[in-house]
């Protein structure tokens, strides 16, 4: 059977019996919340500016977009098992819209930190909401449809940025994100019209599910859980802390301007609309192992070639290779979800995407300390090193967890 016959089947599998709906609208959800969240790296040099900041604070408030966004999905996905999705998902993008329109009117950097950790706590009701209301749609293609909505996510990501650059650069930083909000409110509104109700616990079954939390904490002792859990936390600490300084490290070292620097990094993520479908659906045909070393080895690359590479070509080749990353989230997300029982699937991604995300929250400031002494390339060499870490994990992940 061809490529594109299998691709035909997918997508007819994906949209039909009126699923299809309810994916674009969670997927279009998906790709507003994160192609505003990778505005912030792009307009960091309008924030040192107007706010004095050193790389290391811009850095930190990075980090605390980050580290909101992190701790908020414990009690997120305890939610997500409670309670209606589709409200969950639509509270999550009005919080957002008015936690950027705070951030775009804030008069001092007390409120700008604030209204960022707003925004953190208001993205952190969407990720497992989304994945456990899919579980539900799409038993046998979730890593197919997690795939989909994570490459909307990149869509967002590749659109946003440099439309935010070419706004915040003609008429000012403010307006690179005052144009975020109004979309966001259009897309709760779709998002709770289209994605179907689902039943409420009974008090009983909340009870239950914050003992649950406690609980997933001694499935990490199974091997298979504990392996995936480390891969995701690396993963997820070498992605914050290279989509922080990109654009920056691209004007400040490599010579680029603002806009090609945006253009990059927007690259950097619309190779990602390739690769996480077809991560997904790797994962779903030949399990973790396979399907997640074939995309990281490319990545490691790229970083240890990134301070050795000069000239916009050759840094649009080092990036796609750095890009191929990003389908790591759906074959591990995927493998997550379905270690746990549909009752504490949202409370288990919730528990485990709270502890490594917020570890790996540590990330951007890091870096920007890294940056701020003078030592870019060599934080790109040693990302390097840890993505190798993150492969030999995936190669030593217990046998069986490949299905």
């Amino acid at each position: 059977m061809s490529f594109r016959t299998e691709m035909r089947k997918e997508i007819a599998a994906l949209w039909g019996g009126g699923k299809g709906i309810s994916l674009a609208a969670v997927a279009i959800g998906w790709g507003l919340l994160n192609g505003g969240r990778m505005v912030y790296p792009v307009i960091i040099p309008y924030l040192q500016s107007d706010y004095g900041l050193s790389l290391t604070i811009a850095g930190f408030l990075v980090t605390v977009l980050w580290f909101f966004a992190a701790i908020g999905q414990l009690p997120g996905g305890i939610l997500a098992d409670q309670y209606d999705e589709r409200k969950l998902m639509a509270a999550s993008v009005i919080v957002v819209a008015g936690a950027l329109s705070l951030v775009v009117t804030s008069s001092s950097p007390v409120i700008l930190f604030l209204a960022t950790a707003v925004w953190g706590l208001g993205h952190s009701l969407y990720p497992i909401a989304r994945i456990t209301i899919l579980s539900k749609l799409y038993t046998q293609r979730l890593g197919s449809a997690l795939g989909v909505t994570m490459a909307m996510g990149d869509i967002g990501q590749t659109a946003l940025p440099p439309v935010a650059a070419i706004l915040a650069a003609s008429i000012a930083w403010q307006a690179g994100l005052g144009f975020i909000p109004p979309l966001l409110v259009i897309s709760g509104i779709l998002i709770y019209a289209t994605s179907p109700q689902q039943d409420s616990a009974t008090d009983s079954g909340k009870s239950q599910s914050l003992r649950d939390a406690v609980g997933v904490f001694a499935e990490l002792r199974d091997p298979a859980l504990g392996f995936i859990t480390v891969i995701f936390f690396l993963y997820m600490f070498i992605w914050q802390s290279f989509t922080a300084f990109y654009p920056t490290y691209l004007t400040s070292v490599k010579g680029l301007s603002s806009q090609q620097a945006s253009i990059l990094f927007g690259l950097f993520f619309a190779v990602g609309v390739l690769v996480k479908p077809l991560s997904g659906t790797a994962y779903d045909r030949i399990g973790i192992r396979r399907s997640l070393i074939g995309i990281l080895l490319p990545a490691s690359a790229g970083f240890l070639l990134l301070p050795f590479i000069n000239g916009t070509w050759l840094l649009v080749g080092v990036t796609a290779l750095i890009s191929t990353m990003l389908g790591a989230g759906a074959i591990t997300q995927s493998f997550i979800a379905e270690a746990f029982t549909e009752e504490m699937k949202g409370t288990g991604l919730g528990v485990i995407r709270t502890l490594t995300a917020s570890l790996a929250a540590t990330g951007p400031v890091i870096f920007g300390v890294v940056g701020d002494h003078g030592y870019f390339d060599t934080g790109y060499v040693v990302l390097s090193g840890v993505m190798l870490i993150v492969i030999g994990l995936t190669y030593r992940m217990p046998n069986g967890s490949d299905r």
